[in-house]
């Protein structure tokens, strides 16, 4: 079987004491290998999905058997759009287990699938009702999300709308609900409504998991440009905002006196129309080093 390599400073003893229980069945070597190869799915699975795949399906070679291993390797199908093998180790986790905490990611398979129909019949499913409060917001999400790819897109926020969503109390999955309300509102032209739903899915995102502030800045019409200058490697940030000719910013002073007649434009000199004009306001960053 080919390994994968493993850095020294993994030791396995990283993992949940719950999956550490489940390897106890076990030899001891090969319980130690197989938590090593699990501590580097969890390590790689946000930023380098694939090398997470990859160690999964070691630790499934290894101890295919053990329903932690079922589960991360599903998880790790899951992240690479695999869903088809992801909805297979998460149904063959949950018959070990017997419990229904991977319902609401097996629902999100079945869209992933093109099967939006499956996912809302496990959103009615009995089995919601076993699940816990944040098992239960992402079943809600799931199920909005299948009602906007059969373009039934009054239904998702209806779906949506909840005491979860209403609350004021900032729970784990307050920045996403809010997050999937006001793309929602966008969907069907309520910009208004889905503007002040960004900006408290911005209030509730403390982790940064939600890309909900670049949304609100464009739905406000403020785009930033990086843009890098190989020669300096100075780094420059670019606002542009539009604004009224009229408008005086603070580096350009207003005129102090009127305009004479002669200074007025002629009828073939006068523009057809007033136009807006571009302000660049550039924020540069050295990024050299001394």
């Amino acid at each position: 079987m080919k390994r994968l390599p493993i850095p020294d400073d993994v030791t396995g003893d990283e993992i949940d004491k719950d999956v550490r229980q489940e390897l106890q069945s076990l030899p001891k070597t090969l319980a130690e290998d197989v938590a090593r190869n699990l501590v580097m799915v969890a390590r790689l699975i946000d930023e380098d999905p694939e090398g997470a795949y990859g160690y999964s399906r070691v630790a499934l070679r290894l101890a295919s058997r053990v329903a932690a291993v079922r589960e991360a390797a599903g998880f790790a199908a899951y992240a690479t759009q695999k869903y088809s093998e992801a909805l297979a180790e998460f149904r063959a986790a949950r018959r070990m287990t017997g419990n229904t905490e991977l319902w609401p990611v097996m629902a999100d398979c079945e869209r992933g699938l093109g099967r939006p129909e499956k996912a809302l019949d496990m959103a009615g499913a009995p089995e919601v009702q076993k699940l816990d409060k944040a098992g239960q917001v992402e079943m809600r999400l799931v199920a909005a999300g299948a009602r906007r790819d059969m373009d039934q897109l009054d239904a998702a926020i209806v779906t949506l709308q909840s005491p979860e969503l209403a609350s004021n109390s900032i729970q784990p999955w307050t920045a996403r609900l809010r997050y999937a309300y006001a793309d929602a509102l966008l969907a069907v032209g309520r910009e208004g409504e889905a503007r002040e739903w960004f900006a408290k899915a911005v209030e509730a995102d403390r982790d940064g998991s939600t890309d909900a502030s670049d949304r609100l800045a464009e739905l406000d019409g403020v785009e930033f440009v990086d843009a890098m200058d190989e020669d300096d490697a100075e780094t420059e940030t670019v606002v542009t905002v539009v604004v009224d000719e009229n408008t005086t910013t603070d580096d350009e002073p207003a005129a102090e006196d009127e305009p004479t007649d002669e200074d007025e434009p002629t009828a073939e000199e006068a523009p057809e129309a007033d136009e807006p004009g571009i302000v660049q306001i550039k924020d540069t960053k050295d990024t050299t080093e001394d």
